[in-house]
């Protein structure tokens, strides 16, 4: 067993520290020494780029194209949409002086009192206020619109309690900001992405996703509705894994971003805004891994299918780099990553139990018999299955077995989710049963009351009201009162 291994947590132990300790030696990320933030190793964000380009493209298939908006955001720009500053108040960091100068003892630096800002510079928490004072440059008439903008950069959340991928204090995102002519243009918008997000997380990383619309409390701050996607981890609690909000006209009415209609009349653009970011990375880890290391789906794997040869002296070696050669031709000719690991500075158990670790969905072994039989064994990651098969056609059988995986690990998700999926109508019940995980759709009467009750009493939110659920009406399962829908309530990260 690989050294990287000695001592991983069970998940049945505890998952919590399974998850930390699995990011750090699967080589994903590490603690900065800046408190809060992270730093993702070469690859951790090989896998991020994975997602970056694949998101890109389906973004750009709806109209979006992308474009870079600043860092820094004047301290005024927050103050105008008076819910939105509200909401990020506590978690924004501010910049106050622009200059250093060298301390009396010429041994350090010190922030030079005489260069302080005339205003403060926020550390963008989230850019639409930034977006939509220069959206205001852009919009004039109903012929400027749609603006359909998308920006990759990183964000600061000042957070006192850090997770690695999950709750960082600098994290990197995708923020796309549109402006749109008609409320039913930009409602449309807001769920279309929220569809890209839920059809990325199922078919590209293979996690399950239930969608629906935020409660008023737990929307984005300045939104009129909230759209969520949201997965179940293996220890049952749900993480929210991509958000697309309907702002309606509040940040168009806030930086006076007005244009005139075909009738001629003047009216403010109406926004949403939608993003997802390297919490992602939490996700795919969560709802996938094992206490052997990742399961990473083939989709988003930096290295598809490892090659280890197995051989004595160098004339066998030889051998058996000629006969995989043409077949690492062929894996990147069709697409399929490849790494051929025939160094000679590690023995090959240590390098199967370090490819297992990293999630590498499909390892290929050739010994000195196998090139004498014509044959090569192959491993699955998601199984840890072995199989001795003919060389002969391994290209075809090994694609077809990629496409196996992915849709294995996506059934295994669903089917654990769906069967942690309960409905409920007893409060006692409900406090006993959600300690241990799980989603819940119980009745809610719509009030702030009764949300805060629940969380209060359980840790407990409500996630959504969910859209996969036919909906009927009931009695509310706290305060005995008429309900119209069933919500999906989790603890959660």
């Amino acid at each position: 067993m690989a050294i990287e291994l000695k001592g991983l947590t069970k998940r049945s132990e505890d998952y919590s520290k399974w998850y930390n300790e699995l990011v750090v030696k699967a080589d994903l990320a590490e603690q900065a020494d800046v408190r809060g933030c992270m730093v993702i190793k070469p690859y951790g964000y090989a896998i991020w780029e994975k997602m970056q380009r694949v998101l890109d493209d389906m973004f750009k298939e709806t109209g979006v194209q992308n474009a870079y908006f600043p860092l820094l955001i004047p301290k005024s720009f927050l103050s105008r949409e008076a819910e939105h500053v509200e909401g990020f108040a506590k978690e924004c960091a501010v910049v106050t002086h622009y200059r250093l100068k060298t301390n009396e003892t010429h041994d350090g630096v010190i922030v030079d009192p005489e260069a302080k800002l005339e205003e403060e510079l926020i550390v963008r928490p989230t850019s639409e206020t930034i977006i939509w004072n220069t959206y205001k440059n852009w919009i004039h008439s109903y012929r400027d619109l749609p603006v359909l903008c998308n920006q990759w950069c990183n964000v600061m959340r000042w957070e006192m309690r850090t997770r690695l991928f999950l709750r960082t204090s600098e994290f990197l995102w995708q923020e796309g900001h549109t402006a749109h002519a008609t409320r039913e243009e930009a409602e449309a918008r807001a769920k279309q992405m929220l569809k890209v997000y839920a059809d990325f997380a199922e078919r590209y990383m293979a996690v399950p996703v239930v969608q629906g619309v935020k409660s008023e409390t737990e929307r984005f701050a300045g939104a009129l509705d909230t759209y969520t996607i949201e997965a179940m981890m293996q220890d049952g609690k749900a993480l929210q894994s991509g958000t697309s909000h309907f702002l309606g006209q509040n940040f168009g009415k806030a930086f006076d971003v007005q244009f005139t209609d075909k009738d001629g009349k003047l009216d403010y653009a109406w926004a949403t805004s939608w993003g997802v970011s390297t919490r992602l990375m939490g996700a795919l880890i969560m709802t996938h891994s094992d206490d052997n290391g990742l399961v990473l789906p083939p989709a988003l794997a930096p290295i598809q299918v490892v090659i280890v040869p197995i051989y004595k002296g160098a004339d066998q070696l030889e051998a058996i780099n000629n006969k995989i050669q043409p077949l690492i031709d062929k894996f990147k000719a069709m697409g399929i990553s490849v790494k051929y690991d025939n160094a000679d500075n590690k023995r090959p158990g240590f390098k199967f139990a370090d490819y297992e670790l990293k999630g590498v969905p499909v390892r290929l072994v050739m010994g000195g018999r196998d090139l004498e039989n014509n044959t090569v064994e192959v491993m699955r990651r998601d199984t840890l299955e072995k199989e001795t098969v003919s060389f002969d056609g391994i290209e075809t059988y090994v694609q077809n077995l990629l496409d196996e995986i992915q849709k294995n690990i996506f059934k295994k998700a669903k089917d654990f989710r769906d069967a942690h999926i309960y409905e409920c109508d007893d409060y006692e019940e409900f406090k006993q049963k959600v300690k241990n995980g799980g989603f819940f759709l119980c009745h809610w009467d719509g009030t702030a009351e009764t949300e805060a009750k629940i969380k209060a009493d359980t840790q407990a939110t409500i996630r959504c009201v969910p859209y996969m659920f036919e909906q009927t009406e009931g009695v509310d399962m706290v305060s005995g009162k008429p309900s119209k829908c069933r919500v999906l309530i989790a603890r959660s990260y």
